[in-house]
């Protein structure tokens, strides 16, 4: 599926459970912003970092990968629609991957992160894929 500004609206919409790949536990860092913002508002937030697996982000579980955050909410009934990068550029590629794996719909990489080699492999699984935009400041625009 290829990517339209006008799919945002969208995603926002049925995009309901993200995953924040490299969300922190600080709260002055841009990505815990926007998934506070992105909780306020209805979302559920998935807390993905290795640096804080086991404790608690947002009053959430935080956990080491994709995967295992994918393992631990099936017994719940819930699956991970959108993964949400806060990573650099070059470290995608295998995010992309597990955002496959676990049968993500959407691929989101926030302001400043490109990686089309990983966008092209999340296209030709089937993810709609953003680069280089901000999840919050889309949301706000769409309200």
């Amino acid at each position: 599926m290829t990517f339209a500004t006008a799919s945002i609206p969208a995603i926002l919409a049925e995009g309901r459970t993200i995953a924040v790949v490299g969300l922190s536990a600080k709260t002055d860092r841009p990505s815990h912003e926007v998934a506070r913002y992105l909780q306020t508002h209805g979302y559920r937030i998935i807390p993905v970092n290795p640096m804080y697996a086991g404790t608690r982000i947002l009053n959430e579980p935080c956990y080491g990968s994709l995967t295992e955050a994918a393992a631990a909410l099936v017994k719940d009934n819930v699956k991970i629609d959108v993964v949400d990068c806060f990573r650099k550029s070059e470290a995608i590629e295998p995010i992309a991957d597990e955002a496959i794996a676990i049968g993500a719909r959407y691929l989101w990489m926030q302001l400043g992160v490109v990686n089309e080699k990983a966008a092209a492999k999340a296209r030709a699984a089937g993810l709609t894929v953003v680069m280089n935009r901000c999840i919050k400041i889309d949301h706000m625009n769409a309200l």
